[in-house]
């Protein structure tokens, strides 16, 4: 939820320097090498964990030495700084949060510098400093702009580029908002498409020399000029729905083409940009992989995510990049979040709680090694993080970090 490019991926912001939702692209590929190719029976080796922290279904974020998430409490969302042993160094509330069904917060913060950046259920967009907590600004951005909400409020992690921060409302009045990263002026407003927000993140992209905003509403999948708003194409997503359009899931892309998927029997497509990034077309569609909320990754020409079987159960699934063809349809236990790095795909199913290691190869979906994970309470929506040779696991209100390295 809640739930991210030169002819391949442009790498927004120094991975070393600064963090943002599933890793430095927004992919969900981590770049860390002589990982653990099998881990000791039980699972590896838990370094720390922390049990008391406002929940939330958000990943984590790290950079300056730090690890940031945020939580739901009191009916506000907080945003959460840590140390690299999961002491709390404070916590900062920014703005009242969703209060309905699934009010945990979702929002990953986005780090760039020494600042860090997060939006609230309901809209709120604000900086803070990210080594001493102290708000820089804040604006509420869907109430100025009249924006929209879903069933489950908002849930989109914050989009920075060069000295923007970019914001997704939807609404009559406009759907995307680029904010000045330095003093939350506004700096551009896209026309509306008349069209509610989605939960998705957004992802930048180059094309034909231009930097494009890519992002989902809950009809369209859209891209925006990063210079002046400019909605530079849209694609109507929503004719492949079959029964809910509840889009959660960050685009993928490469090769000049992007690929999205979303759950309830939706069909994924994949969509070719033109040289000058100014039109796309279809490429394919297809109705196996219809990732509810976990996200997929690309290794190579496949990519590999859960399906959506109902709201409580869901499949292992490889595709074709190039043709979309199934390689494999694979059950364990249930359907979930995904990630990648050195080879292996780590997949958190979200039903319980259990956490694989798998080789990352189209021929099969083969388990070599797994555990569950025992603390916290709720769904299992956060995605996992690598980073340093540790895996890091949210659930609810608990944050665990386990040695990887080898």
């Amino acid at each position: 939820m809640g739930v991210f490019f030169l002819i391949g991926c442009l790498n927004v912001m120094d991975a070393q320097e600064a963090s943002q939702w599933r890793g430095a692209n927004r992919d969900g590929i981590f770049p860390d090498k002589n990982l653990l190719t099998k881990w000791p029976k039980g699972g590896p080796t838990l370094l720390w964990s922390i049990e008391n922290l406002p929940k939330g279904f958000s990943s984590v974020s790290i950079a300056n030495g730090m690890i940031y998430t945020t939580g739901y409490k009191d009916s506000v969302d907080v945003l959460v700084a840590m140390d690299m042993n999961g002491t709390v160094k404070w916590q900062k509330p920014y703005g009242k949060a969703w209060t309905e069904s699934f009010p945990e917060s979702r929002c990953t913060p986005t780090i760039n510098g020494n600042w860090v950046y997060v939006s609230s259920s309901i809209g709120v967009v604000a900086c803070f400093n990210a080594l001493t907590g102290d708000l820089r600004w804040k604006r509420k951005a869907s109430e100025e702009y009249k924006g929209l909400y879903g069933r489950w409020g908002l849930a989109e992690s914050l989009l920075v580029y060069a000295d923007k921060v970019f914001f997704t409302t939807g609404g009559d009045e406009t759907t995307m908002i680029a904010f000045d990263k330095t003093t939350g002026k506004t700096i551009w407003i896209t026309e509306s498409l008349k069209d509610e927000p989605s939960y998705t993140s957004p992802l930048l992209i180059d094309r034909g020399g231009k930097k494009i905003v890519v992002n989902v509403t809950t009809k369209y999948i859209f891209g925006v000029n990063v210079e002046d708003g400019k909605i530079l194409w849209k694609f109507d997503f929503g004719v492949y729905a079959e029964e809910r359009n509840n889009n959660t899931n960050t685009p993928i892309y490469a090769d000049g083409s992007i690929y999205l998927t979303s759950g309830y029997n939706h069909k994924s497509i994949k969509l070719k940009l033109t040289e000058d990034g100014m039109h796309v077309t279809l490429m394919w569609a297809e109705g196996v992989l219809d990732n509810h909320i976990g996200g997929v990754v690309k290794v190579g020409d496949y990519i590999y995510g859960s399906n959506w079987k109902n709201n409580s159960n869901g499949d292992w699934v490889c595709l074709d990049w190039n043709t979309g063809a199934v390689m494999y349809d694979r059950t364990w236990i249930n359907k979930g979040s995904i990630i990648y790095a050195d080879g292996m795909l780590y997949c958190f199913e979200e039903k319980s709680g259990n956490i694989a290691l798998v080789k990352a190869t189209p021929e099969d979906f083969k388990v070599i090694s797994s555990f569950k994970v025992r603390k916290g309470g709720g769904p299992y929506y956060a995605h996992p993080v690598i980073n340093n040779g540790i895996l890091y696991i949210r659930h609810g209100e608990a944050l665990m970090a386990y040695s990887i390295g080898i």
